[in-house]
């Protein structure tokens, strides 16, 4: 969703007020707003009744066919009509789709952004893991910038692939960490928070030594039923069917 990253300060300026309340209440109110929005859309850029009357045929052709499974011919040609009839129903159907496809794909970014893991919080440990090619070995070193102090050794050796250190920030930010590897230099920035906002958590290098460097953060359970939870985006799909 980093392609639509331009239209943050758009985005956040229309949802941002939503961030104010639990992950549970802010996927619920989107939900309804979008499908309130999708309701409206589908209403207003189709003809309603000629879309009722293709529902019906389909249903009647439906109904032909399990009356006619013991005659073969009959029900193939009784389904050419219902796909016939389908297909239309399809073609009224795409409309609405241009219209509700690009603000949805739009505001799901924008919940990607924000409710899919949890922000690391000031005086928060955090971990951070580089992951290498397979047949990569030695050892590799992190800097911490000003503001962050690491918790563990600040060299590390690429144990089964990876290499895992841990750090922490007493205040909010944006803090770029760098690594040295073979001569070579990283940076992954992260961002410490007591708002729900974080970086990206995933940074593809794939540079022959490094596949990538990940910031590790805690999912968000929107839904919680005991130990378990819910993401954001299945939590949303359970309220879009609830409120459809």
């Amino acid at each position: 969703m980093a392609w639509f990253s331009f239209l943050d300060p758009v985005l956040n300026f229309s949802l941002g007020w939503m961030l104010s309340f639990s992950p549970f209440m802010s996927i619920l109110l989107l939900s309804v707003a979008l499908s309130l929005f999708i309701t409206l859309v589908y209403k207003y850029t189709t003809n309603q009744s000629l879309m009722k009357d293709l529902k019906d045929e389909l249903k009647a052709f439906q109904q032909q066919m399990k009356e006619l499974k013991h005659n073969p011919s009959a029900m193939m040609d009784v389904n050419k009509k219902a796909m016939e009839t389908n297909l239309k129903y399809m073609t009224h159907s795409f409309k609405p789709m241009l219209f509700t496809f690009l603000p949805i794909i739009l505001v799901f970014g924008w919940l990607n952004a924000h409710f899919a893991f949890e922000p690391i919080h000031p005086g928060q440990e955090f971990t951070m893991n580089i992951a290498f090619d397979k047949t990569v070995v030695g050892e590799i070193s992190v800097l911490a910038p000003d503001g962050l102090e690491l918790t563990g050794d600040a060299t590390k050796t690429v144990t089964d692939g990876n290499a895992i250190f841990t750090l922490k920030g007493a205040a909010e930010g944006i803090y770029p960490v760098g690594f040295s590897f073979n001569n070579q230099s990283y940076t992954k920035e992260i961002r410490i928070s007591e708002a729900r906002s974080y970086i990206d958590p995933l940074m593809v290098v794939n540079d022959g030594s490094i596949k990538s460097i990940t910031t590790l953060h805690e999912k968000t359970k929107v839904i919680k039923i005991g130990s378990f939870g819910i993401t954001w985006l299945w939590s949303y799909i359970i309220f879009s069917l609830v409120f459809s």
